[in-house]
């Protein structure tokens, strides 16, 4: 007999099907053993009776166990259907059932309050839960959306490679990988001098690259991995023509959810975003968003190059508020904040044709217009401290003809951890890794506090 998936089962009332699936919850009831049973579809209750032969095997069929279930597909009587659960008016009549692996009993219960730590030391277990299963069906269609949107606009994907000879960036914080000869390698910080470069065959591009950052953080916010959803795109005007691509990347995700992810998205009990009309989403320069909590909030950082974490936090509580928005993009960051490659505005020295992109209390993208005049790269590197001899192989490209361009880093957890409305980058990373982490903790202690 070939196996039907959960989702068929409504096509087939009155005749007896296979299926395979695995247990999330079984309740013994005298003579009688009820399942709640699980494939890659769907749930689906399940119930042996008047079988003693198959309530014998049906006691060690342990939650989490996966199985082969005959049974015959009956409509539920009209007061037992339940209109709150997916096939809440049916129910498969087991008839036989093939334990294909027993699990062992639970180390807890998986729909229980669970802290980060016993979420993350038992990872294959708790990433069987209804709430992560969730969360890492919105990362699956954020992927697929972004992938499909970007393709629409004419970009191109490509692969960036993990191993560097140089930082992007230009900072200390990376991971060094021993390389042949003596010499060193980096794990790449970002795709960045790649897609630029590639900026030059396909005009516009994308990736969905692995980043190592190696910052000595332990936040709710920061991973040691990520993955870094990139795009790069030429013949730009300035940064607004990047701002306008990723806002219509923005809505065209929370679309893809709203119409795949309705389970999903009440399971995690979270609302899609505010999005507001208009082509770009709202935007202010830095300088304005920090006049503007002064105003407002009476504390004044109109003197600091960048945003902190409770500034992030109440410009998009105010876009949400005033503006309709559940994101806001702030632009024109100091020079000195960003890499070399950024654009500085010829009408507002000092600072550039950069922004971030904030979603619900975090910045969630780095972008901007980069700097395509190979004589200005340099200077600009020499500027941050950088030899340019080091970027020797990136800077090639600019000596034919490289057009005005820009794009954006964005961070797949984070903007999963955003759209799903968990509080910490880490329970929307499959496999998290971090300065204490890798899939144990790199540092247990004892009662006492002492390492062991």
């Amino acid at each position: 007999m070939e196996r039907t998936l959960i989702k068929e089962l409504k096509d087939k009332i009155g005749s007896e099907v296979l299926i395979g699936a695995m247990v999330d919850v079984r309740r013994d009831q005298g003579k009688m053993a009820f399942f709640d049973l699980r494939d890659r579809t769907g749930v689906v209750q399940a119930v042996v009776f008047g079988k003693p032969e198959v309530l014998e095997v049906a006691k060690n069929a342990s939650p989490e166990s996966s199985l082969f279930v005959k049974g015959i597909v009956n409509k539920r009587p009209e007061k037992m259907v339940n209109d709150k659960v997916p096939n809440g008016d049916i129910e498969l009549e087991i008839t036989s059932i093939e334990i294909l692996n027993q699990a062992k009993a639970l180390p807890f219960d998986l729909d229980s309050e669970l802290n980060i730590d016993t979420l993350l030391d038992n990872r294959p277990i708790t990433l069987k839960r209804k709430r992560e299963r969730a969360i890492f069906n919105v990362q699956a269609t954020i992927t697929r959306s972004y992938g499909e949107y970007m393709r629409q606009e004419g970009f191109t994907e490509f692969q960036a490679p993990k191993l560097v000879g140089g930082d992007a960036e230009g900072g200390a914080e990376v991971f060094k990988v021993g390389y042949f000869y003596n010499k060193d390698a980096f794990l790449a910080t970002s795709p960045q001098l790649y897609k630029q470069i590639m900026v030059g065959v396909f005009e516009r591009v994308f990736t969905f690259a692995t980043a190592f950052r190696a910052e000595k953080s332990s936040t709710t916010r920061h991973l040691s991995e990520y993955t870094s959803l990139d795009a790069e795109m030429g013949f730009i005007k300035d940064h607004t023509d990047i701002m306008r691509v990723e806002t219509g990347l923005m809505k065209y995700i929370s679309e893809a959810l709203g119409s795949r992810n309705v389970d999903d998205l009440a399971t995690l009990n979270i609302e899609l975003p505010k999005l507001p009309e208009g082509d770009i989403f709202p935007h202010m320069k830095l300088r304005e968003a920090q006049a503007l909590i002064k105003e407002r909030t009476g504390t004044d950082k109109t003197s600091e190059p960048d945003l902190e974490p409770e500034d992030e936090r109440w410009l998009c509580e105010y876009a949400h508020d005033e503006l309709g928005s559940d994101f806001i993009f702030i632009t024109h960051y100091p020079v000195s904040k960003r890499p070399f490659y950024t654009y500085e505005d010829e009408s507002d020295p000092g600072f550039t044709k950069s922004f971030d992109l904030l979603f619900r209390g975090v910045e969630i993208t780095t972008g901007g217009q980069r700097v395509h005049d190979v004589e200005m790269l340099k200077q600009k590197a020499i500027a941050k401290g950088l030899n340019p001899e080091n970027f020797s192989f990136y800077l090639q490209a600019f000596n034919y003809g490289i057009p005005p361009h820009g794009g954006w880093g964005m961070g797949l957890e984070r903007l999963t951890a955003k759209f799903c409305g968990v509080q910490n980058v880490k329970e929307a990373t499959l496999f998290p890794r971090d300065m204490n982490r890798i899939d144990t903790l790199l540092s247990k202690t004892d009662d006492e506090g002492n390492d062991k």
